[in-house]
């Protein structure tokens, strides 16, 4: 697969072209892999409809995870937003939480789901454009194109730094799915490839340092409600680009100080369950209750 040396190199390469980024993205590809572009789109098109079931099978009230730690969190929050008028944050964003959880959900209770980039920060991307789609009435082929705009930036995090927990923390998952949502979100309301950049930036500069801890080695807690951090980041730091607020640090400079930040993390920090919340006494009781002593 052709690997992009860096963000600044697709922004370059969307002036030069006069195109966005996904369709930069998505005709390079195809070249790549010698491959029909109207194949790929398919391809894709078909993983945000996984993204979509996902969402509904998540939100069923029914839902557990196989642990039994977790489940149902997708339905209480529609309800939620469908009974409280859409809470603090409004009707808009408390569906996209749900889904950010429903998602989450579906993929402790091992249902299928698309990793994007990560099985454990897989709500992020389907709770931001997911909603966009059914709430605000996105273009559907738009909406698709803009996962190529992610998956486009997603190669250059995993090029310069990591996507997994394992390797950089959470910041390497949720800190990338953020990022990677921020951009795609900014195309599909008509933003600049600089401005999907600068959003891209300002997510990863809001989850730098965030340390992976899964309770019992699970991703449920709490990398499912981290979920809908990531969502709130990424609507987010897509508003500010957009109002033309931009980032002081160059989003691969962002990125390279997270791969930095990343390797100097303890191990018990990075998705081994040694350290952080995983290492609380709540934490260890619930990994007994799982896997007994």
């Amino acid at each position: 697969m052709l690997t992009y040396e860096s963000i600044a190199e697709l922004v370059s390469c969307s002036s030069e072209r006069n195109a966005a980024i996904s369709r930069i993205t998505l005709e390079d590809q195809a070249q790549q892999l010698e491959k029909n572009p109207d194949e790929l789109y398919t391809q894709m098109e078909k993983s945000f409809d996984v993204m979509c079931e996902a969402v509904v099978q998540g939100q069923k009230e029914n839902q557990r995870s196989t642990s039994g730690l977790t489940g149902g969190e997708g339905f209480k929050m529609k309800e939620y937003a469908e009974k409280n008028g859409g809470g603090l944050c409004g009707t808009f964003m408390t569906r996209a939480m749900s889904r950010a959880l429903a998602v989450s959900g579906c993929n402790a209770s091992m249902g299928k789901i698309v990793a994007s980039p990560t099985a454990g920060s897989c709500g992020i991307l389907p709770g931001c454009l997911v909603s966009l789609y059914e709430d605000k009435a996105a273009d559907r082929k738009s909406v698709i194109m803009s996962l190529f705009t992610a998956g486009a930036f997603g190669m250059v995090i995993a090029h310069r730094a990591c996507i997994a927990g394992a390797e950089g923390g959470c910041q390497a998952e949720c800190g990338s799915a953020a990022g990677m949502a921020a951009a795609a979100l900014v195309e599909l309301q008509g933003g600049t490839a600089q401005q999907c950049a600068d959003a891209c930036a300002i997510a990863l500069n809001n989850q730098l340092g965030l340390v992976c801890d899964p309770v019992a080695g699970l991703v449920e807690i709490p990398c499912i409600k981290r979920n809908v951090s990531g969502i709130m980041i990424a609507f987010s730091a897509a508003d500010m680009a957009l109002a033309g607020i931009t980032s002081e640090i160059p989003v691969d400079e962002c990125i390279d100080a997270m791969s930095a930040i990343g390797h100097s993390m303890p191990e018990s920090l990075r998705e081994t369950a040694l350290g952080g919340l995983a290492a609380t006494p709540t934490g260890l009781k619930l990994k007994e209750q799982v896997f007994g002593r």
